[in-house]
This record gives C-alpha cells, structure tokens and sequence, in this order.
C-alpha cells in the first residue's frame, strides 16, 4: 500500500472523505488540499456538505472513511495536535451574549490553552485586530451583528492559528458589516501568513476575497480552479448551451 507524505506547502488534504447522516451521505468522497497561505473558499448550497465537511476539518465530527491532514496531522489520529493548529468561526453564533467581548475572548485563551502568562495581552492583540479596542468591556448583548462577528474571529485568533476556518462568517450581514469583516481578516492574514478556509454562498465574495474556490454539490467538489477560471468555465457552458 501506498503511504501517502503530505507536501510542505499544504495545509489541508482531504482524500476520499465520507460522511453519511443514516443512509444520506453529505460528505461523498470529497477530494480537496488547500494550500498553506492561501484564501480558499468553499461555495455551494444548502445541502452541498461544506459545513459537514469542514466540521471533520476541525475534529468536531469524526473521519469515517477517507483521510483528512492538517499540516501533516491526521484528524482521526491526531486530534489534539490539529485543534492548536486552527481557529473556528461556526455559522451559529458563539458569543455569550451575558459575558463582555474581553471576557469572551479571554474564554477562548482558555479553552485554547493559551498560556497564562500570555492571556491578557493576547486578548488585547485579538480585540485589537478586529476594531473592538474600545468596545471591549461592554457586554456582547449590546454589539450589533458585524461587532458580534468580528468578536468571533477575534476568539478564534486569539491561539495565533496557523489555519482559520470560517463557516459562512457573513451571513445575514449587511454589504458594509461582510465587507469590514473580511478586511479584518485579511489584515491579519496579511500579518501573519495564516490560511483560510471559508465557506460561503456569495458568489462576490469568493470572487473578490479568495484564491481559489470549489463548488461543492451533492458532497463532492464539481469545479475547482481561481475565480476568473471558475466564470470563464461557467461562460463557456452557458454559451454552449445557447
């Protein structure tokens, strides 16, 4: 049998990754690497097994069938040294509500394990890098939705995560709330190198914001390939039909 060695410059592999709810398989052999450094998007509908997918990623769910690395970590083997590899932003909110945006990301320090010699100024360097400074000892009730989304990626930044997984961080979000979060996202990912996995439904957005984008169905990647690639794709085959 073939071993399989990961490249030095990948940040996820997924081979033939299997997911079934009952008879139902949401994740269907899913083939996917992404590449360390880069922005890549994960875009489909409802249904299309993105979110399924990446909870394998982050060890939330287990590997049934098939493989799944992050920088050379097996998921299903190796689940501790995965998890302080990334950050998670989930669709659902995360934030406590009752808690101030400070203590919430000083729970995720914990949580973590961020040490604790380090906890308040990496809190500080989180809240900082998402414009929440000064709003940080209010109560996260009184955030609006875009403040409560960065506060988010401010708890999943704040263990410096090589790789930062993103599930749908912009829905329901007006134009100027999605566009300030992705800008905070891209500065630190500017600062730092860091990867980024996103999933989303806005075609805009993965055009504008990331390298390369797969379109998820039916739980397997059917396109694969740069924006531009993907709509000249899509141009041809709507020609093609005409």
């Amino acid at each position: 049998m073939t071993r399989y060695v990961d490249k030095a410059d990948e940040a996820v592999v997924c081979t033939g990754l299997v997911y079934a709810f009952g008879e139902t398989n949401a994740v269907d052999g899913l083939d996917l690497t992404v590449a360390e450094g880069e922005v890549f998007g994960l875009l489909g509908p409802n249904g299309a097994g993105k979110t399924t997918a990446i909870r394998c990623m982050t060890t939330l769910l287990p590997v049934p069938a098939g493989l799944v690395r992050v920088f050379g970590h097996d998921a299903a083997k190796d689940a501790m040294a995965v998890r302080r590899l990334l950050g998670y932003v989930p669709q659902q909110l995360s934030a406590d509500a009752g808690l101030t945006g400070r203590e919430n990301v000083a729970l995720f320090a914990r949580v973590f394990d961020v040490p604790r010699r380090e906890r308040a100024e990496r809190v500080g360097q989180a809240l900082w890098a998402v414009d929440l400074t000064d709003a940080a000892d209010r109560l996260a009730g009184t955030y609006s939705g875009g403040m409560v989304r960065r506060l988010e990626l401010a708890q999943a930044l704040v263990s410096a995560p090589r790789l930062l997984i993103l599930d749908e961080p912009t829905i329901g979000l007006d134009p100027i709330a999605r566009t300030s979060v992705w800008e905070h996202i891209n500065a630190v990912r500017a600062a730092t190198g860091m990867t980024v996995l996103v999933t989303t439904h806005y075609m805009d957005e993965a055009d504008q914001y990331c390298d390369r984008v797969g379109l998820m169905h039916r739980g397997r990647i059917r396109a694969l390939g740069t924006p531009v690639q993907l709509r000249q794709g899509l141009g041809e085959r709507r020609g093609a039909k005409a």
